[in-house]
């Protein structure tokens, strides 16, 4: 999902809730709060040799005990309003930043609106070879061992 996606999404639902959902199925418990936005800015090169930048919204979940405290999808948009001058490309997707046991970044792979609320649904992030023509591999098919033979 990318920014402009989620802003509009948070707009149109205002006076719902706003829950999370990861990637096993269990959720993130709803008093959390979102702590930092952030624009996350990457430059790297690849294994092929080719210089890459990426780009994203990035934006931190955490979790305290603050059984009272429910983030609106209203405030949550008035928040992302605040990081404007952060993020003025709304095409940058939204990653999720959330510890349970260990900090991870998760995509957002889709989004419900029920009766009381607008879920976000998480995904795992993934590695890939970025030049696999010049590393050699083979292309991605059912079996997931891509590199030279005997290394599964």
């Amino acid at each position: 999902m990318i920014l402009s996606e989620l802003k509009s999404l948070l707009a149109e639902h205002s006076t719902r809730q706003f829950h999370i959902s990861l990637p096993d199925g269990d959720a993130v418990p709803v008093c959390f709060h979102v702590t930092e936005v952030g624009r996350t800015q990457k430059t790297f090169l690849d294994c092929g040799g080719t210089r890459r930048d990426t780009v994203t919204c990035q934006l931190q979940v955490w979790v305290v005990p603050d059984v009272g405290h429910r983030l609106e999808t209203g405030k949550m948009a008035a928040i992302l309003r605040k990081a404007k001058t952060l993020l003025p490309d709304e095409s940058v997707p939204v990653e999720i930043e959330y510890e349970d046991r260990i900090i991870s970044q998760y995509t957002i792979s889709r989004h419900e609106v029920t009766g009381e609320a607008v879920v976000l649904y998480l995904t795992h992030k993934h590695t890939e070879c970025l030049a696999p023509e010049l590393c050699g591999l083979p292309p991605i098919g059912g079996n997931r061992c891509l590199g030279p033979q005997g290394c599964c």
